[in-house]
């Protein structure tokens, strides 16, 4: 029996030139595209579910992640935790994502202007008139989603418990829920 080679993580970093090529080729073969962005500083259960339903809005999910300059000017100077580099390959790694590019900018508009999504994703603490590039997309005849929210869930409040030396283990208050019902299913989480 052969083993399929999993894909690897590295090669689907990419600058915004091969990103737009990607892109470009990925809707003439008739892919629905969707972008979206983060900083991704502590990688967690909320990113994960968000981009994995980011997904399933397209065929293809580019992800553009913030410079560590420009988490430094959203965050404060003590961020980011993990640099760009790395938070790209471990957003890279998850089998949802097709491609990540790093941005420097305050914005991903130029990134969005670039690559031409056809779908938008945000989280849903985002309201839609503070979606950065939605009139962009609406523009060329894309849609702006909005992603559920994981409530609970959030890098400032995981790093202020880790800071604390508190919340070792203890799930969110919504993840415990689900805990509860794995357990009376039988199911292992």
């Amino acid at each position: 029996m052969s083993r399929a080679t999993p894909p690897q993580a590295r090669p689907k970093i990419l600058g915004r030139a091969a990103a737009v090529r990607a892109v470009r080729a990925a809707k003439a073969a008739g892919e629905r595209v969707v972008f979206t962005n983060g900083c991704f500083d502590l990688l967690h259960v909320g990113h994960v579910r968000s981009l994995e339903e980011a997904r399933r809005h397209g065929d293809r999910l580019v992800v553009a992640v913030n410079s560590d300059a420009s988490v430094r000017r959203q965050k404060g100077p003590s961020r980011p935790i993990v640099p760009a580099r790395q938070r790209a390959e471990v957003v890279a790694a998850l089998a949802c994502v097709d491609w990540v590019v790093v941005f420097g900018e305050d914005t991903p508009l130029r990134a969005i202007t670039a690559l031409r999504p056809d779908v938008l994703a945000k989280g849903g603490d985002w309201s839609l008139d503070t979606i950065v590039g939605r009139r962009e997309v609406e523009g060329w005849g894309g849609s702006v989603v909005r992603l559920r929210e994981v409530r609970g869930v959030r890098t400032t409040e995981l790093v202020r418990r880790a800071k604390r030396g508190t919340g070792g283990g203890r799930p969110s208050k919504g993840a415990r829920g689900e805990e509860a019902t794995a357990r009376r299913s039988g199911r292992r989480g």
